[in-house]
């Protein structure tokens, strides 16, 4: 098991994204959406739950409209309350907004067709080999990822990366990790 706390592999992480620039981030970001845009999964789902990045995450806002002109059914989550995030669907860049936490979130319908999420696309701070995940902390996408069963992929800069996090039994694992 890994010896450094939770805490610890942010502040971590946390610096690792500092020592890189914003250009040297978009470009790793290129490189990691190239990967997912090819991947089966993607390729083959129909409904997709995505994220619209923050500054020191892997870059999607391409992505997303990318997916969404293909003919996907593009779901962001909108952050309800201090435990829970619900989704909505992305209808293109001008309907985001910052919401909750200087997250860009979606304007569009409200969806409740959680279950039938092909693929999950979820950041994360820190992945290790086994597909663990460490979040920032607020747990929002364990709580929900618990009530969903879909396909879950991890998308990380490549020193985000580690061989053992420490996790928790609510701490739901990544079916795969693109970085």
């Amino acid at each position: 098991m890994n010896s450094l706390s939770k805490k610890e592999v942010r502040a971590m992480m946390r610096q690792r994204k500092k020592d890189h620039t914003a250009q040297e981030l978009r470009n790793k970001s290129a490189e990691v959406m190239e990967r997912l845009l090819h991947h089966p999964v993607i390729m083959r789902s129909h409904i997709i739950l995505m994220y619209a990045s923050l500054p020191d995450e892997v870059y999607t806002i391409d992505t997303l409209e990318r997916l969404r002109l293909a003919g996907k059914r593009i779901l962001l989550p909108e952050v309800t309350s201090e435990t829970d995030m619900q989704l909505r669907v992305y209808g293109g860049p001008t309907t985001l907004h910052e919401g909750s936490f200087h997250i860009l979130e979606p304007t569009g319908e409200l969806c409740d067709e959680a279950e039938h999420i092909d693929v999950a696309v979820i950041p994360g701070m820190a992945f290790d080999r086994e597909g663990h995940r460490l979040g920032r902390g607020k747990g929002y996408y364990d709580r929900f990822l618990n009530r969903v069963k879909t396909y879950k992929i991890g998308v990380c800069f490549d020193f985000q990366m580690m061989d053992q996090l420490t996790h928790d039994p609510h701490d739901v694992m990544m079916d795969e990790i693109i970085y």
